[in-house]
C-alpha cells in the first residue's frame, strides 16, 4: 500500500490527522516544492498551493517540475501531485488583505515579497509557518526553527521584525532559516539547502497537526 510505511510511523490515528489537516503553500520554487512534495507523500491529501510564475531554465537547479520550461508552476505540479487544489494568483498587498485564510488549518509561506511576507505574519500568525532566505547558502546543516523572534544571523528575519516592531506587532510564529554567512552576491542556489529548508518546513507541518 502506498502510504504503508507512513502508517507503521504515525499509527492510524495521527495517520488520520495528516489525511484531514487542510494545507495552503504560498509559492512552490524551490522551498514550496519540497515542502509539497514532503507533505504529499506523508499522507497530506488537502493541500492547496499558490503562485504565478513559469518555469525559466534557471529554476531547473532546485524546482521540483522545473523541466517544464514555460509551463505554469501550479498547472505542472497539479500533474505531478493530482490531488493539489491550484491558485494561479499573483501574491500582492491587496490579496493578503482580501484572501480567507480560515478554511485552512496551517499556512505555509514561501512566498519571495518581503512585504507580503509580513503582511501574511500579521494576518494569519497562528497557523504560520515561514520559510526565510535560503539562497546564497550550501550548508543544510545550518538550518534552525524557531520564533521569528529569537532568529540571527539571517537579513530577511532581521528586516521582518524591525518592520513588524515598527507597527507594534509581538505575537509569535514559526520560521525556517540559516543563519550561513553568504556565500555570494547575487541570489545564487544550492538545493541542498533550498530543498532541504522546505522539508524542514515539512516536518513542523506534521509534528503541529500530530499535536492537534
Amino acid at each position: 500500500m502506498r502510504y504503508e510505511r507512513c502508517r507503521m510511523l504515525f499509527g492510524d490515528e495521527d495517520f488520520a490527522k495528516l489525511q484531514k489537516a487542510k494545507i495552503l503553500i504560498l509559492g512552490v520554487g524551490g522551498v514550496g516544492s519540497y515542502a509539497l512534495d514532503c507533505l504529499y507523500r506523508s499522507g497530506v491529501s488537502d493541500i492547496t498551493i499558490l503562485d504565478f510564475d513559469v518555469y525559466d531554465e534557471t529554476n531547473q537547479n532546485r524546482q521540483i517540475g522545473s523541466e517544464a520550461v514555460g509551463m505554469v508552476k501550479v498547472d505542472r505540479l497539479k500533474e505531478l501531485y493530482p490531488s493539489v487544489k491550484t491558485i494561479n494568483q499573483r501574491m500582492d498587498m491587496s490579496w493578503v488583505e482580501s484572501f480567507d485564510f480560515s478554511p485552512f488549518d496551517i499556512v505555509i509561506d514561501a512566498a519571495d515579497s518581503t512585504r507580503v511576507k509580513i503582511e501574511i505574519a500579521k494576518k494569519c500568525y497562528k497557523k504560520l509557518i515561514m520559510a526565510l532566505g535560503s539562497a546564497k547558502r550550501y550548508d543544510a546543516s545550518k538550518i534552525e526553527v524557531a520564533s521569528i523572534w529569537k532568529t540571527h544571523g539571517d537579513a530577511l528575519a532581521r528586516k521582518i521584525r524591525n518592520e513588524l516592531k515598527k507597527v507594534k506587532f509581538d505575537r509569535n510564529f514559526t520560521v525556517v532559516f540559516s543563519p550561513e554567512v553568504d556565500k555570494c552576491k547575487e541570489k545564487g542556489s544550492c538545493v541542498a539547502v533550498t530543498g532541504a529548508v522546505g522539508l524542514t518546513v515539512c516536518s513542523e507541518v506534521i509534528k503541529r497537526i500530530l499535536k492537534t
